[in-house]
């Protein structure tokens, strides 16, 4: 039985999966988004939003601390100072798991694991929304009326 039986060990040495996690973490900060496994996947989460949650406390130690995991001080820079203030209202949940289907090569099942939130391609796709809808409303203005019969 599996009872109380926490965490996956995903076919790997205990040191191999520490190491594969950071990798993912890192990789995931550094890109804001990373295509995994669903099993990975779900590892990587809660590991990420621990970081972030030490980003939204931004004290020395949480600093620390994230380095201890990340082992890159420019990204853990980056999340201590422009991603957490994207998350600083909300109180958790700052990744999205889509699912993607299976790999190719083997039928894995993959996973796109993303940070939510306003980033570059949130910010890129609301300024074309806003431009799109401007101009249907300029379009509603000008529709040429009927002319009248005489």
């Amino acid at each position: 039985m599996r009872h109380r039986i926490a965490g996956r060990k995903l076919g790997r040495t205990t040191s191999h999966r520490i190491a594969m996690l950071r990798n993912l973490v890192t990789s995931l900060l550094e890109h804001e988004r990373v295509k995994t496994t669903d099993a990975k996947a779900k590892e990587v989460r809660p590991l990420a939003e621990k970081l972030i949650g030490l980003a939204k406390r931004g004290d020395l130690h949480a600093r620390r601390q994230a380095l201890s995991v990340v082992r890159k001080p420019d990204l853990v820079k980056k999340l201590f100072e422009t991603l957490s203030p994207r998350y600083q209202s909300r109180t958790g949940g700052y990744l999205r798991i889509v699912k993607m289907g299976n790999r190719p090569g083997d039928g894995a099942p993959v996973s796109l694991v993303e940070l939510i939130g306003e980033g570059k391609e949130g910010a890129r796709k609301a300024k074309g929304r806003k431009k799109r809808e401007k101009a249907k409303r300029s379009q509603r203005m000008k529709l040429p009326e009927a002319p009248a019969k005489p």
